[in-house]
């Protein structure tokens, strides 16, 4: 683990640095409050520290202060070094956000005590973020393909729209499409070969789809075997490039399965939202496109249009 000292006594930081380096921590050392802050502004951090309170161009209360002042994730665990003894002081240097005191001059095992209660904080908010990751990831991404699920793709679904009539596309050209499409005969295959083959199918599907998407565009899984590709800056032309491909990155490929290879296909329905059309509608026009393309036999686009539905 690296530490930060900030000591401007020679003495003192020169006993810590014999110290901590006996004890196998890796050392960031600077003798003033404002180089101290410094270091603690950048991205990669100690997140241990020990400050002086007393030091030239900022005090160690002060540093403690301007660190709690930052919104982060993952605070450091800041040590007071004083010479001071009154209970206020002590009170006042808690307040300002220190986590923990020593007074000078310090005991080496109080010391080492109080340095291995910070790595165990640490370690345990380390613990609790990944943890609040990881929940956060779950809630927006299906368990099962790793991409978007209904949630997450919604969600950035309404932040496209809301992209392109800010303006930041031009909206009056509809550079936007939305792909909605599932697979042909999905039952039957798991009706066939079972629930464990057809989540396989799934799976193979989403990679060859993401395989073929550009790295803007966004892909999730709405259910079942429904997903919706939205891709920006595509209309016209360039959304039929782009939709003919994933068609053929399934219907020119075979998926493996525990039943051995299975040859899909997909039916897709393409629209592109109108200028104020709400999301619920271009939903249910893209689904009713799809609906087309399999009536019409599957494995193959069906292209809506912006106005009407394809009923």
């Amino acid at each position: 683990m690296r530490i930060l000292i900030a000591e401007d006594d020679l003495t003192a930081r020169t006993i810590l640095i014999g110290l901590l380096k006996k004890w196998g921590y890796e050392l960031i050392v600077v003798v003033d409050g404002p180089t101290a802050w410094k270091v603690l502004q950048q991205p990669d951090a100690p997140l241990l520290v020990i400050l002086d309170w007393m030091m030239p161009g900022m005090d160690g209360l002060e540093v403690t202060r301007q660190v709690r002042a930052r919104l982060t994730e993952q605070p450091p665990y800041i040590i007071l070094i004083t010479g001071r003894d009154q209970r206020g002081d002590i009170s006042t240097g808690l307040e300002a956000g220190a986590n923990d005191y020593i007074k000078k001059p310090f005991d080496h095992d109080e010391l080492l005590a109080r340095i291995r209660v910070g790595q165990r904080s640490l370690e345990l908010q380390a613990s609790n973020l990944e943890s609040k990751q990881l929940l956060a990831r779950l809630a927006i991404y299906d368990s099962l393909t790793g991409i978007l699920n209904r949630r997450g793709l919604l969600e950035q679904f309404v932040r496209e729209l809301a992209r392109v009539r800010r303006g930041v596309l031009r909206s009056d050209d509809a550079l936007l499409s939305v792909g909605f499409f599932d697979i042909d005969n999905f039952k039957i295959i798991n009706d066939q070969h079972g629930h464990l083959v057809g989540d396989e199918v799934l799976q193979g599907v989403v990679g060859l789809i993401t395989s073929q998407l550009r790295a803007y565009d966004i892909f999730g899984r709405l259910g079942g075997d429904e997903f919706l590709v939205i891709a920006p800056e595509t209309h016209g032309e360039k959304s039929g490039c782009l939709y003919e491909r994933l068609l053929t990155s399934v219907n020119g490929s075979v998926i493996h399965t525990a039943v051995g290879e299975l040859s899909i296909t997909l039916s897709l329905g393409v629209v592109s939202p109108g200028p104020n059309e709400e999301l619920e509608k271009i939903l249910d026009r893209a689904d009713k496109a799809m609906y087309q393309a399999k009536r019409k036999g599957g494995n193959q686009i069906f292209f809506g249009d912006s106005t009407t539905d394809s009923d």
